[in-house]
């Protein structure tokens, strides 16, 4: 079994006592029997937000989950057909424009929550958003508004919810339905098709999958897997656990053309606790989209019994490999936070969209932006906040000062070089070894071969003597051996 040197590196120096037990420590970590399959990774980007390419990690080393950093309020719906129940966002770069979709409507107390109708904004910058005057729908004797949708006769309820809408990548698509959606009726799910994003129609009189024990009050959503060559759609439903727990969940169900879809089945999240999930926003990372990325609205009902709506909620993260079996973390990366308002019920909903937008920052990189709601259901509007994160940047490989290890399982790549999306503090350092199928550092690789590495960069190419060449070693089994200070590593990949 190769380790890593237990001599000093650099300025990072230890005891020879205490590197060899350090090194022990990782040794018993990675030996874990027969090696697995090889992952073929090609060139694709492969955040680590997950333990899916990790085969041990040692010393200090762990899977960090990071939070977003708050940001501006981009729009407040205060326009007279929105209000303080306006949500469901979803968020998505077309062209030169970004488009925004939400359901408008508002709560009074002692009142019936007053319509419920789609509404449309776009911004050239992802962050100062208008309303177009769209002249479809009449409100209050005026058609001078933003509505998209409403009047629906099929819907058959007032409580009805908006469109999660996406513009259509599949191939096959008709130029008259280009952007799609899903939307609830009282009995089931209904397909809608739109040219322009802006007028729509059904694509089927009837819905195309059945209501059955779905609740279906959220944000229902599809989209195109170009991956996959699939329709993908995920909707609110609700499930008794064994523990004899009722609880608001999920279910997803695929299809080829957008009318007949699979049998609706539960999301699976092995390992996490029983929470209820109020909303579901997923969808494939556009920077990696082998992998579905979600930000689930977590509900916490029993809390707050003292108010009218009781329970509060905040934002958490999971991803997927499959779409099916998702790794959900318990921590919330949105807090309701020192706002008093968002402490109210069904607050910090997180839209559906992820925007790559240029940084907050002069001189930075580009960073990803997510949105989330608040004054839900408090004061006259509803708001919605921007919360920015670094590119990948939202789970980590992290290692203290004192170090850690991180060894990849057995994998095959395609390139020459090998690129890191990784940050250390002034003293901390990441260096990089290449080992065979049997562990045993490659000759010219190893990790006292690795120039360390030490800075911020979301795309830094890992040398070697001065060489950063790995076109020798492009197809072959491999594996890559991290050893970290004070540092965290984000995402790799292989380039030409």
């Amino acid at each position: 079994m190769a380790r890593f040197p237990r001599g000093p590196l650099n300025s990072c120096r230890r005891s020879s006592a205490a590197w060899g037990v350090f090194m022990a420590a990782f040794a018993v970590a990675s030996a874990s029997g027969p090696s697995p399959e090889p992952v073929d990774l090609g060139s694709r980007l492969e955040p680590l937000v997950d333990r899916f390419l990790i085969q041990s990690l040692a010393g200090g080393a762990r899977l960090q989950l990071h939070k977003p950093q708050r940001r501006e309020v981009v729009l407040v719906h205060d326009a007279p057909w929105e209000g303080n129940l306006t949500a469901h966002h979803t968020l998505f770069r077309d062209g030169g424009i970004y488009r925004m979709y939400y359901g408008g409507r508002h709560y009074e107390p002692g009142q019936a929550v007053r319509h419920v109708l789609v509404c449309y904004a776009e911004s050239r910058d992802g962050i100062h958003w208008t309303r177009p005057n769209l002249g479809q729908f009449e409100y209050e004797g005026s058609r001078a508004n933003n509505i998209v949708w409403m009047n629906d006769p099929w819907a058959g309820s007032e409580q009805r919810n908006p469109l999660a809408v996406f513009k259509d990548s599949n191939p096959d698509a008709a130029p008259e339905a280009r952007y799609k959606s899903i939307a609830r009726g009282d009995d089931g799910v209904y397909a809608l098709k739109s040219p322009d994003g802006i007028h729509w129609s059904l694509l089927s009189k009837e819905p195309v999958i059945p209501k059955g024990d779905m609740s279906l009050d959220s944000q229902n959503l599809a989209f195109w897997d170009r991956l996959r060559g699939r329709y993908v759609c995920y909707l609110r439903s609700g499930r008794t656990h064994p523990t004899g727990q009722r609880v608001r969940d999920v279910k997803t169900a695929v299809s080829r053309d957008f009318l007949t879809w699979s049998e609706p089945v539960f999301l699976e999240y092995p390992g996490a606790l029983v929470e209820h999930l109020y909303t579901h926003p997923i969808r494939p990372y556009a920077r990696a989209p082998h992998i579905y990325l979600g930000f689930p609205k977590r509900f916490v009902p029993e809390r707050n019994q003292d108010r009218e709506f009781s329970g509060v909620s905040d934002g958490i993260f999971m991803s997927s490999r499959d779409g099916i079996r998702f790794h959900r973390w318990g921590e919330a990366v949105v807090r309701p936070g020192l706002q008093p308002e968002r402490w109210v019920t069904r607050n910090n909903m997180i839209g559906w969209g992820i925007l790559t937008l240029p940084s907050s920052v002069a001189g930075e990189p580009e960073e990803l932006s997510i949105y989330a709601a608040e004054g839900y259901y408090s004061g006259p509007a509803s708001r919605l906040r921007r919360y920015t994160y670094r590119l990948d940047g939202f789970v980590s490989v992290r290692a203290p000062l004192a170090g850690g290890e991180m060894t990849t399982r057995p994998i095959r790549f395609s390139g020459s070089r090998l690129v890191l999306n990784y940050s250390t503090s002034a003293a901390g350092s990441i260096r990089v070894e290449i080992q065979d199928e049997t562990g045993e550092p490659v000759p010219g690789y190893s990790l006292q071969d690795s120039r360390e590495l030490f800075g911020d960069s979301v795309e830094q190419e890992v040398s070697w003597k001065g060489t950063s060449d790995l076109g020798s070693l492009s197809g072959r089994t491999v594996r890559l051996g991290f050893l970290l200070k004070d540092a965290d590593l984000y995402a790799l990949r292989f380039l030409p």
